[in-house]
């Protein structure tokens, strides 16, 4: 691969939410690491200290991750139990941005160089202040086939995590990130065949005809780890499906069937699940959304199963943590972790048979659970606890007292000069008022006291056993909590980045950390 890799297609796509109604020990930082660190950490507003003092945990090459029985409150059943279960967890894989780009160091690569500041790509992204505010956890240079062995991290993280595999974004069908799609098939028959790739051509992207697609799907089709059901039909899930007629996509199914012998089970996936959509019923195994990305924008998910399954067809309910894009200029307020929840919670009581977690890895919208620089693996771990839940039907017991810490790193209303970053990051129409606060999430053994510190600011609340949320006032500085049960201290978190003010650029994202994991 060219040091320079090929632009990402539509890297910030306009992707409209839904109606308002739905609408073990510490890990060494390796040396080649800890310059990347600093040099992401300020471009991402931190001080080199802070880099320094709060560096992103580092994995050796081939290495797994920290082991999920002790980073999680709960313990985590084996992939094999959950998959015995006949509901599905995937996560929408966004081809643009694997592990790393170039193979180089993290502080030297086109992450680093290119679109985590806004000189990057010959300033084309100067006026929003740089392409990405976060990028993948970042991992060191590796030899031979290097993009193949990042895929199969990819594959591994998020089976360990107890996801069942990725919807893959088809973005093109050719160049880059066909190969790269072609690749994680491969890495996953090879990390676990277990592993299931879901087919997601993407309307927005793609300009082809039903033949050709379906030239390009028999293609990815004899990959094994190509989700088929248990009769063998090949599942495709078109992002934006309403953008070709029912019967364009039954002429797509036609050609798969005559000229490869493939039978096809269509999950569309709409922008907005409108009425209308049941026009689509006759040629549909299922159906699902892209959803929305703020709290209230959940409630809908009862009434899009039950149509779903009034019509006979499967629902698969989307589940997002946030949505931040300064490409396109507009975020939603995920309100800390309540999206996360909210939407988790709306697919587990809808009834819903499969979950999409929207997004692993879009970096350019702010939607990753895969494990970044800023939230380390917090939200995939969280996701854990309820992907449990989805699965077994039954709450997991909670065995670790864990806290999870979430901010952003500003104030809503900070924006930078406009001679800096003349284009500003405004609130989407109809999402949640925006809010600046720090969220305590607590997962508790038993009853116990919470300490916190805001800035300098100390307080403290009894939280009771299970799962509790604490809001807090946003402050500049640090954050930290600690819980103390009968005079002894089980657990302490504290945040990587600080508050600060002013800001040389916006950054509205959520930043997460959890006690679970080691920090430095």
């Amino acid at each position: 691969m060219a040091s320079t890799p090929e632009a990402p297609a539509h890297p910030g796509r306009r992707r409209r939410p839904a109606r308002p109604h739905r609408a073990p020990g510490r890990r060494r930082l390796l040396p080649g690491l800890a310059l990347g660190v600093l040099l992401v950490g300020s471009l991402a507003g931190i001080g080199a200290a802070d880099a320094l003092r709060f560096g992103a945990p580092a994995e050796k090459p081939g290495a797994p991750p920290e082991q999920y029985s002790t980073a999680l409150p709960f313990d985590l059943p084996e992939p094999r139990a959950l998959r015995a279960s006949g509901k599905l967890v995937l996560a929408h894989y966004f081809t643009p941005y694997p592990l790393s780009l170039d193979n180089r160091p993290p502080g030297e690569d086109y992450y680093a160089r290119h679109y985590l500041t806004a000189d990057g790509e010959q300033g084309k992204h100067r006026a929003y202040g740089g392409l990405l505010r976060d990028r993948p956890l970042p991992v060191p240079p590796r030899t031979g086939e290097w993009e193949l062995a990042h895929l199969r991290q990819e594959v591994r993280t998020a089976r360990d995590a107890g996801l069942d595999g990725f919807t893959v974004d088809i973005l093109a069908q050719s160049g880059r990130n066909w190969e790269r799609v072609e690749l994680l098939m491969r890495a996953a028959a090879e990390e676990d065949p277990g592993f299931r790739i879901q087919l997601m051509p993407d309307m927005t992207s793609l300009t082809t005809t039903p033949t050709a697609l379906a030239d390009s799907l028999a293609r990815l089709a004899r990959h094994p780890t190509a989700h088929r059901l248990a009769d063998g039909r090949l599942v495709v899930s078109p992002f934006k499906a309403e953008e070709k007629e029912p019967g364009w996509w039954q002429r797509m199914m036609t050609e798969l069937s005559t000229r490869h012998g493939i039978r096809t089970a269509l999950v569309p996936l709409f922008l907005d699940f409108t009425p209308e959509r049941e026009r689509y019923a006759a040629i549909s195994h299922g159906f699902s959304e892209w959803g929305g990305r703020t709290p209230h924008r959940q409630v809908g998910a009862a009434a899009d199963t039950e149509r779903a399954h009034r019509l006979g067809k499967i629902w698969m309910q989307p589940v997002s943590v946030q949505d931040a894009r300064p490409r396109q200029g507009v975020f939603d307020e995920a309100g800390n972790t309540e999206t996360l929840r909210a939407s988790w919670d709306a697919a587990i009581a809808s009834g819903a048979d499969w979950v999409q977690l929207t997004t692993w890895n879009d970096y350019s919208e702010g939607t990753h659970f895969a494990p970044s620089l800023h939230n380390g693996y917090a939200y995939l771990d969280l996701s854990s606890y309820y992907l449990t839940r989805f699965k077994t039907g039954t709450w997991p017991k909670i065995v670790r007292d864990t806290l999870y810490l979430t901010s952003r790193v500003q104030f809503v209303a900070d924006t930078p000069p406009a001679s800096v970053q003349p284009k500003v990051i405004e609130p989407r129409e109809g999402t949640a008022t925006p809010r600046d606060t720090v969220e305590v999430l607590s997962f508790l053994t038993a009853p116990a006291r919470v300490d916190t510190a805001v800035g300098g600011t100390r307080g403290a609340h009894p939280a009771p056993a299970g799962v509790h949320a604490r809001l807090l006032p946003l402050r500049t500085g640090h954050s930290e909590a600690t819980v103390v049960r009968e005079g002894r201290t089980t657990t302490t978190v504290a945040s990587r980045y600080p508050v600060r003010r002013p800001v040389d650029r916006q950054d509205l994202q959520y930043y997460a950390v959890t006690s679970g994991r080691s920090q430095r």
